[in-house]
């Protein structure tokens, strides 16, 4: 069995060996696979028969029909198979990692926090824990927790992305903060999604937490980290690959980032987002952690009909050294527009000293930007730490604050 390696109908693949399934329950790289794109005030958009429409949305508009992926989304991996992957995932690289140079300026000139000014505001985050709300197998509801760790439900199901719930991750300041939803106000969870390796999203103490026979989606060549951890349904997938749970679709795609967890591991697991669709077809993008760049457009032609994109929003500063990795605010709108979103919800920021930008400088510049694109106001859903919102399509798509 062959596998793809970048986007569908490449030539380059790789040779995995399945097995039968499991019942659920820094280096340097010298080349770039890819030349990264730069923002543009332009989208690509789909064509779709003159008069089809869907019901109309949130302020009464009929929304054109979407057009069928393309090309037509793979047929579902089994879960919890057993794979065989590359050594090392560098041709993915969508720009090469700093070499020398870069980190002798950054040890010359890099700040890696804000000054006294840009922690001013830190008592002005916005955090307002409350309960979950309410939901059934027709609505999609988020419940951001912080940085790039939510609660979503759809379909049914519960489902953690990168959940971190630890009052401090290696390598940074304690959080900022408070973690939006207990520990143990969390309904039973049913899947867990991680985008990266990286310790602000792949936390050990968390995920320890957690039942072992959670079913776990995790990127191409992490696997192993879960079993080590006696993980029994971990789901490797490779970019543009998904599997189904209880009728939910989790498909893997591409990000413009990287992932390193020890000295010697650069690259050697894959990085990306996710995109989750019901049995209803309502569709949710998690971005992960990524830059800007050309994936967007091709995520979106190949997962028409977004209905709501998670897209981070922080740890941009100093730009030419984070901007191959992290999308500014005005990129992360650019990319929603790109995805063919129609709502957008901001995230990692506000938790997490991870950079030199002032703490609250993302919002005020996310919500300046969004206004730019002339997006309606209410398709930002810019929640607070503990904020939920829901998304009813049966009652016509109203967005319900919580």
């Amino acid at each position: 069995m062959t596998q793809q390696t970048h986007e569908p109908g490449s030539a380059t693949t790789t040779t995995t060996a399945p097995t039968a399934p499991t019942k659920t329950t820094p280096t340097m790289p010298t080349t770039a696979s890819t030349t990264q794109a730069t923002p543009t005030n332009t989208r690509e958009t789909t064509a779709t028969p003159a008069g089809t429409t869907t019901p109309a949305g949130p302020t009464g508009t009929p929304r054109p029909t979407p057009a069928p992926p393309f090309p037509p989304l793979a047929e579902p991996r089994p879960l919890g198979e057993h794979r065989v992957w590359p050594r090392t995932f560098h041709d993915r690289l969508t720009a090469p990692l700093p070499g020398l140079k870069a980190l002798a300026r950054f040890a010359r000139e890099g700040a890696v926090r804000p000054g006294t000014d840009g922690l001013a505001d830190i008592s002005r985050l916005p955090c307002a824990p409350a309960p979950l709300p309410r939901v059934d197998t027709r609505t999609i509801a988020v419940t951001w927790a912080g940085h790039a760790s939510w609660i979503v439900r759809l379909g049914g199901l519960t489902v953690l992305t990168d959940p971190v719930w630890s009052r401090r991750i290696l390598g940074t300041p304690a959080r900022i903060t408070p973690v939006g939803v207990p520990w143990e106000a969390l309904p039973p969870v049913d899947a867990v999604v991680i985008s990266h390796n990286h310790y602000d999203h792949l936390d050990a103490p968390t995920l320890r937490r957690l039942p072992r026979d959670t079913p776990v989606f995790a990127p191409a060549g992490l696997g192993r980290w879960f079993r080590r951890r006696r993980f029994t349904c971990v789901t490797e997938l490779d970019w543009w690959e998904g599997a189904e749970l209880s009728g939910v679709r989790f498909d893997f795609v591409p990000a413009h980032h990287w992932s390193k967890r020890t000295l010697t591991d650069t690259c050697h697991s894959l990085w990306g987002g996710w995109v989750l669709t019901d049995p209803h077809g309502q569709r949710l993008y998690f971005a992960g952690d990524t830059g800007y760049g050309h994936w967007f457009t091709r995520i979106g032609r190949r997962y028409p009909g977004i209905d709501l994109a998670l897209m981070p929003i922080g740890a941009y500063d100093p730009r030419w050294w984070l901007s191959d990795v992290h999308c500014d605010p005005e990129e992360a709108v650019q990319a929603t527009l790109d995805l063919g979103a129609r709502r957008m919800a901001p995230m990692h920021w506000g938790t997490f000293i991870l950079s030199a930008e002032p703490v609250l400088e993302p919002l005020t510049r996310v919500r300046t930007a969004w206004e730019k694109a002339g997006q309606e106001r209410t398709d930002l859903w810019d929640l607070p730490v503990g904020g939920s919102r829901v998304l009813d399509h049966a009652a016509g798509a109203r967005a319900k604050a919580s």
